[in-house]
Order: C-alpha cells, then structure tokens, then sequence
C-alpha cells in the first residue's frame, strides 16, 4: 500500500482492482442440458487493474474514458456500494452520490416521503430534515407532485428530486455519475450552478461525464481510464484534449 502522508487527502485508492464473475445461463430443459451440458463455466472480466489516485479537499475531478472502461465501477468503489477484488479504498468525511436515478426510493411512496427516507440514509436526522424540507422541495421544482407516488415521476422528475436531496445533507464529499445528463435544459444548468457553489466552498466533487464541455467547465482535474488502467490523470484541459486526441 502506498503511504499517504497529506492531511488534505479525502479519497484515497490504494492499488485497486476489480473482476467481476460472468455466468453463462444454465440449461433449464432436458434437451438444452443434452445440446449445452458443458456450457456452464464461470468467466471473469477485470474492469480496473492496479489503481491508484489521491484526491484532496476541494477538488472538482472528472473521470472520463469510454463506455465500458470502468469509470462508474471507480465511483461505486468510492461509494463502497460495490468492494475491490484487491486493494483498498479510503475515503475522510461525510459522503452522498448520485449513482442511479432513484436509487434509494420507494415507488409506492411519495416524493415527500422518500425525501424522508433518503435523507436519513445519508444521516440526518428527523429534525434535520423538517428543516430543509422546503428547501429540497423548492429546489426540485416538483410542486405539487412531491405528494404522488414516486412510481409516477419521469426520469427527469426521479433526477431533480435525487439532487435536490443530495445537495441538503452537508456532505463533505459529492459523487455523481452521469445523472446530470437526464432533465431538462433549464434543470441542468440550475444543478451545474449550484455544483460550482459547491465547488467554491471546498466540497469535494467526483464526477463521471461524457459532456466533456461541462467536465472542462466543472472541473480542475480529470482523470483519463483506459483498458482497465489510469491513461493520464492531471490538468483537466490537457487530459480532455488528449482524450479527444484518440477517442474524439
């Protein structure tokens, strides 16, 4: 393990790698167990090999590569929703993602509701939220549909309740993938201002975009994955015009 020695470091990654095992489907009829009796092996595709970053309080990163290249498998390890199959990931401060539009949300309940249950995941308490309630209701915009049924929302209406959550329980450290690329012009550019609010305010941002106009907006620092490993990881300019270089 790499020794890190900086106060300021608030994600560390320590020599990661993760495969994941891929199953071929078993044979459910007589005649598919006598055609396919021997198609049962298990594979095992390694997404990252070897990683290692640091990231410090208060920088804005994006992770950029191509589809497949692991960069979400990256962002849920930070999230330790999924684990490394080697390494170590260590993360300081309190921690929010926007990983999968309504991730964390009842159908069955209503917007109100959820804002309720989602919040608590993130660790506030009851008080906490009655606080900030109209705050996350007026940032969402939902009006009177935050009392329906979540199940009734569309992925735009999933996206802004998500955020507005997200950005109320003072987190220290902010993950988001792709999410921002869902909702209406008016809603992404209200959630790309207030990202540089909190940018401006030293929250730790981690981002996941293949809007690479907003990443060189956004943020100060990218990082380049490639077949499974860091290309190029540094000033997000230099990165994002070399990345464009090959992949464009």
């Amino acid at each position: 393990m790499r020794k890190t020695s900086n106060n300021n470091i608030v994600i560390s990654v320590n020599n990661v790698s993760k495969t994941f095992k891929i199953y071929s489907d078993k044979p459910s009829t007589l005649k598919e167990r006598l055609v396919f009796w021997n198609n049962n092996k298990t594979e095992y595709h390694e997404v990252l090999k070897n990683i290692n970053l640091d990231i410090k309080k208060g920088e804005t990163v994006a992770l950029i590569g191509t589809n497949g290249s692991g960069k979400s498998t990256l962002l849920k390890l930070m999230t330790k929703i999924i684990y490394p199959t080697k390494g170590s990931i260590k993360t300081v401060g309190k921690l929010t993602s926007l990983l999968e539009l309504g991730a964390g949300f009842h159908p069955d309940f209503t917007g109100r509701e959820n804002i309720y249950f989602n919040a608590s995941i993130f660790g506030l308490t009851a008080k906490e939220i009655d606080d900030r309630i109209n705050d996350i209701i007026g940032f969402s915009e939902l009006g009177n549909f935050i009392d329906s049924p979540v199940r009734t929302y569309s992925s735009g209406m999933y996206m802004r309740l998500a955020f507005s959550v997200a950005i109320n329980v003072d987190a220290e450290i902010l993950l988001i993938d792709e999410i921002l690329a869902v909702g209406d012009q008016h809603f992404q550019d209200k959630c790309f201002a207030k990202l540089e609010e909190l940018k401006n305010s030293e929250k730790t941002i981690v981002i996941v975009s293949h809007s690479l106009d907003s990443v060189k907006k956004l943020c100060n620092r990218a990082i380049w994955i490639h077949d499974e490993k860091i290309r190029m990881d540094g000033n997000v300019d230099k990165v994002v015009d070399e990345y464009l270089k090959v992949c464009g």
